[in-house]
């Protein structure tokens, strides 16, 4: 395969990847790795850099948006990001030391619960609740609904940066934002209302994943002629899916979608992994 055939494969499969990504709100790094590891046969290792690089590039271009419509909240997002950065270096340390058909086991384990993550119904639920450690952090805040400021508390701030740091971990072992995680911590766990948890989610996957990207990049796994192709297909996947969401009404039908694509691959992976074929 000539090198321009193959990076035309990758910006399309790229262009691809974001595009369903950003009409599910979960991202394309789940749809990358599996392109490039299964169909092209690339190393993981190096699947994992590129995927990286295309988080940072796509979680910094929206997070802009949200944080300047006063959605995200940022001293949240800024304390749990002690817990990912911790976890994403430790992840990403620990899949160099991993055998890939492992790390591809996990991967697919991982797109299962996030296929699972997609189709739950998102109800917006506002708690007004507050822990004693959300007081004394200043975690609790409001954002603007309708014309209207509405103000909810943040409850249970240890369980929530745990299951950070497990996500930041997830992330820089599998190189995806792990968004579904991220939301489960807060949302779940936390009770912050669902659309804040989304937007603090994606402001915070940037830093999560250039945390984990300093370790790829210093043993050579970040491959520019293999990230190039990955970041700009993702970014105008996603910017193509923004404008189709738009115009959407009925988004019932782009989780069913994105759950099956996710689903099968995630067979995939797990079945190269458990025969050594990744």
């Amino acid at each position: 395969m000539s090198v321009i055939l193959f990076t035309l494969i990758i910006l399309v499969g790229a262009y691809m990847a974001g595009l369903l990504g950003s009409l599910t709100g979960l991202g394309g790094g789940v749809v990358i790795i599996p392109l490039l590891s299964l169909v092209l046969d690339v190393n993981i290792h190096y699947a994992i850099g590129a995927s990286l690089v295309s988080v940072i590039a796509t979680s910094s271009g929206s997070a802009v948006a949200y944080v300047r419509e006063g959605i995200t909240n940022m001293r949240i997002g800024m304390f749990l990001e002690i817990a990912t950065t911790t976890g994403a270096m430790l992840g990403a340390m620990l899949a160099l030391h991993l055998q890939t058909s492992f790390i591809a086991v996990i991967f697919g384990v991982i797109l299962i619960f996030t296929a699972v993550m997609s189709l739950r119904k998102k109800e917006e639920f506002v708690s007004q609740e507050k822990s004693w450690l959300s007081d004394k952090l200043k975690l609790n805040g409001s954002y603007p609904a309708n014309g209207q400021t509405v103000q909810y508390g943040v409850r249970h701030v240890g369980g929530g940066f745990l299951m950070m740091l497990f996500a930041g971990v997830i992330s820089g072992l599998l190189g995806i934002g792990s968004g579904s995680l991220k939301v489960v911590a807060m949302d779940g766990i936390m009770r912050i209302p669902f659309k804040v948890s989304t937007t603090t989610s994606n402001f915070m996957i940037g830093v999560t994943a250039a945390a984990s990207a300093v370790v790829y990049l210093q043993r050579g796994y970040i491959d520019p002629g293999l990230s190039m192709p990955v970041v700009i297909g993702v970014l105008l996947g996603a910017l193509t899916g923004s404008k189709i969401l738009v115009h959407t009404q009925k988004s019932g039908w782009l989780r069913w979608t994105f759950a099956i694509v996710v689903t099968f691959l995630a067979i995939q992976m797990i079945y190269n992994g458990i025969n050594h074929k990744i």
